[in-house]
């Protein structure tokens, strides 16, 4: 590729992002001719203000001193968040939040650009033949900063391969003279719905404040009949004791056809470059801003983001002088990895908003945390940060609330939400840590556990976990997953596992439960170690599934389709099962329908392909598992709490998805279940899951809204500032732990330390608390030094 520069530029699109990238290049050589076409006039704008988090203040300072103390003087700043609902409110600090008049952004930005020679051309369309443009004028880069509705995208999609989810809520962007001291949230419930509002204060006399509600909401209030100025009055009685009589403001006027409340468009696009052929060979047409990305207004501005990409092209286009395809390369490498965060952010918070009905049971001081922390960017501790106060109060609010529903007495300290207590039925957790179900491969041939059994049941009990869970133990022998996974179909079975509860009861306060499942289509395999759900290379026993079929195809044994009598002999397995584990002494007993096995495979549409009363719709697939299901339970002492795993969705086509895990759990629920167990995927090998942080805990906390049903949240759940978070926003009841026990039975005694809260000594067992002290002192000198170097934790963000 030829050099870079000098160069001639053109920008389509005069919004911030534009006219940022303009000025930037031209700062960096004024020998550069750069244009930029805006189809507006200068002072044309199509929102109010313009969130700018801390950080982004910064970036700007670095890029262009000038510009920057322009914007700087013209900022409002503000640290608060104010969350109101059914006449509460709820104020946090720390937040660090900038806000600058949309217009007074672009006129900054207009007057530098021209200072520096930037030639701006406003009332000026885009090229209808870009091609023809570049050739005639002999453009090296055209930049396409267009925004949302970019026509250079939707010209070249074949090359840019755009994504658009257009997302469920109608949202209005209106100004106000009222002014707000804090970022404000407000919730209103009508008798067609909640609406919420989202206000900001961007200058010293004007705020902006934007309407949002669900699509079908905005319907049934007859919004989409009213013109303009009706549907300003109906959202300024509805949000009247925060206007202040204040009036609400639209700048719809210069919106072609005047639509005044949209429906956000989530866009990703694959590649950000399209190549043209120019007269002095290729010229690349490069997205930035909207025209490349969106991420939702309820996590920051789409301006934001902009700058941000025009810094980065800057930057790179400076850095890789001798090669304009690999600075784009970079720039789209380097901007695509920060898109996705905040894309996965904006994704959470997105869907909180749409789903504000989930969240309005809960109570004013949980709801406001669950809106802090929605995005699961800002943790437990990052609050703590923030403001120090509001973490304290919240969690004094919520140990007295767990104390009281545990019926213990409520003491004066707080507490970290996971080591609450937790009550159901007869049992009490003392913490909220759940040490996840998982295989070992290492019973005795013949069912029984074995000594390695006690050893990692028995460290995971001593290192504090309220509830110790054992890995999926099977009613039969032809019910594993290997020759080496437990069982629980004879006495001898009983005993065995009988001596590992009495020792978890004897020396720890943990509970112990023992989770019950039939391997189905993925049975008759070897050690993960030695194949993952490869087929034992001989001994292999019959398999049966909801219907004929085999996990890996060409790999896996044929599973026959189960019988009537079939079915009726696996439920008397079970209940045998689940006797035996009543008389062993376990506390808990939960049901493994997730992951594809037997009892899974009868509730996806994937794997169950029976034409009888136990296939077809979601009712029919779930009969036979709560036939089973409802039969434990009856066996099962009454005081005792039983428990489901589910996949609450299949990551793939036609499979499972969040609704339908609602609905099942619901239906256990109503059969008795007094928790889900909330997993997903692994229902078929070529699933396409969204992995990341807490990845599951969406559906935990959507089945736990939605059903009405105590949840466990699990997956990538790592340390107890995550865990802290889902608890004490009402995500999930209790956190399943896995790996992490795996490398540290003592996970929670570790974590505990890290945070330093003392209140553990009666975790520990007495032949260990020597080492209390020490781990307490190293864990302090390990808060002091981070406290030391860390950065300030991330302020500015609506996440």
């Amino acid at each position: 590729m030829p050099a870079i520069f000098p160069m001639r530029v053109l920008v389509v699109g005069g919004g911030p992002g534009g006219l940022y990238a303009a000025l930037l290049l031209k700062r960096r050589t004024p020998s550069a001719h750069v244009e930029v076409l805006e189809r507006n006039r200068p002072d044309d704008t199509f929102g109010w203000g313009v969130v700018l988090s801390d950080q982004t203040v910064a970036n700007l300072r670095t890029a262009d001193p000038t510009s920057a103390d322009a914007i700087a003087r013209a900022l409002h700043h503000w640290d608060d968040i104010a969350v109101h609902i059914r006449g509460r409110t709820v104020r946090s600090g720390g937040h660090g939040f900038s806000g600058i008049g949309r217009k007074a952004l672009l006129s900054i930005l207009q007057q530098r650009c021209a200072a520096k020679g930037v030639l701006l051309r406003f009332q000026a369309e885009a090229p209808a033949e870009l091609e023809a443009a570049v050739a005639k004028d002999g453009w090296d880069l055209v930049i396409a900063a267009d925004g949302i509705n970019s026509r250079i995208r939707e010209r070249y999609a074949s090359s840019y391969r755009p994504d658009v989810d257009l997302r469920r809520c109608r949202f209005t962007w209106l100004g106000t003279p009222r002014t707000f001291d804090a970022f404000t949230f407000d919730f209103q419930e009508t008798p067609f719905g909640w609406f919420q509002a989202h206000a900001y204060q961007f200058d010293t006399g004007m705020s902006t404040f934007i309407v949002e509600t669900p699509q079908e909401v905005w319907e049934k209030a007859g919004l989409h009949e009213m013109d303009s100025a009706a549907s300003i009055s109906f959202c300024e009685r509805l949000f009247a004791e925060r206007l202040g009589g204040a009036p609400l403001l639209s700048n719809a006027a210069h919106l072609r056809g005047s639509a005044q409340w949209i429906r956000f468009p989530r866009i990703a696009c694959a590649e950000w470059v399209h190549w043209l052929e120019g007269p002095r060979g290729r010229v690349p047409v490069v997205l930035l801003g909207d025209a490349a990305h969106t991420a939702h207004f309820t996590i920051g501005s789409g301006s934001k983001l902009a700058l941000e990409d025009a810094i980065a092209l800057d930057q790179c286009l400076a850095d890789e002088r001798e090669d304009l395809a690999r600075a784009l390369a970079r720039y789209q490498a380097e901007r695509s990895v920060e898109v996705l965060r905040l894309q996965n952010a904006a994704r959470n918070s997105t869907e909180w908003f749409e789903h504000v009905d989930r969240y309005a049971a809960l109570p004013p001081e949980q709801l406001a945390y669950s809106l802090l922390t929605r995005s699961q960017r800002i943790s437990h501790e990052n609050l703590r940060q923030r403001d120090a106060d509001y973490v304290a109060s919240y969690e004094r609010w919520f140990a007295e609330r767990a104390a009281r529903d545990a019926g213990r007495e409520v003491g004066a300290a707080t507490m970290p939400p996971l080591l609450t207590p937790y009550r159901v039925r007869g049992i009490t957790l003392h913490n909220r840590v759940v040490v996840s179900p998982m295989a070992q491969y290492s019973a005795h041939e013949d069912g029984a556990p074995s000594d390695w059994h006690l050893v990692h049941l028995g460290a995971r009990a001593t290192g504090g976990a309220g509830l110790v869970m054992t890995e999926m133990t099977c009613p039969s022998a032809d019910a594993r997953i290997t020759p080496w996974c437990p069982g629980m179909w004879s006495e001898q079975h009983r005993d065995a596992w009988a001596r590992i509860v009495t020792f978890v009861h004897r020396h720890s306060p943990a509970r112990i439960g023992m989770q019950l499942g039939h391997a189905g289509a993925k049975g008759s395999t070897r050690k993960m170690w030695e194949g993952v759900d490869q087929p034992l290379p001989d001994g292999n026993w019959p398999l049966v599934a909801p219907s004929e079929t085999e996990y890996l195809q060409g790999v896996s044994q044929r599973a026959r389709a189960m019988t009537i009598a079939d079915m009726a002999r696996v439920k008397d397995d079970f209940v045998r099962a689940t006797r035996l584990a009543a008389d062993a002494g376990f506390d808990w007993l939960e049901l493994h329908c997730a992951h594809g096995y037997l009892l899974s495979a009868f509730l996806s549409p994937l794997t169950n392909q029976r034409t009888d009363e136990f296939g077809g719709a979601a009712e029919g697939r779930a009969r036979f598992p709560l036939e089973v299901f409802s039969a434990m339970r009856a066996a099962w002492p009454a005081d005792r709490p039983m428990s489901v795993r589910i996949s609450a969705h299949d990551w793939h086509p036609g499979g499972n998805t969040g609704d339908d895990a609602v609905v099942i759990a619901r239906a256990f629920r109503d059969a008795g279940a007094d928790l889900i167990d909330v997993s997903a995927g692994q229902v078929v090998k070529d699933e396409q899951p969204v992995f990341g942080r807490m990845w599951q805990t969406p559906l935990a906390d959507r089945v736990r809204q939605e059903a009405g049903v105590a949840t466990i949240a699990v997956g990538a759940i790592t340390d107890a500032d995550q865990a802290n978070g889902i608890i004490a926003s009402g995500r999930a009841d209790l956190v399943a732990v896995g790996r992490p026990h795996l490398t540290n039975p003592a996970w929670l005694l570790t974590e505990a330390a890290k945070l330093g809260y003392p209140g553990t000594a009666p975790l520990w067992p007495p032949q260990y608390r020597a080492a209390k002290s020490q781990l307490d002192r190293l864990m302090d000198r390990e808060r002091a030094t981070m406290m030391a170097v860390a950065p300030a934790p991330p302020r500015g963000e609506l996440t």
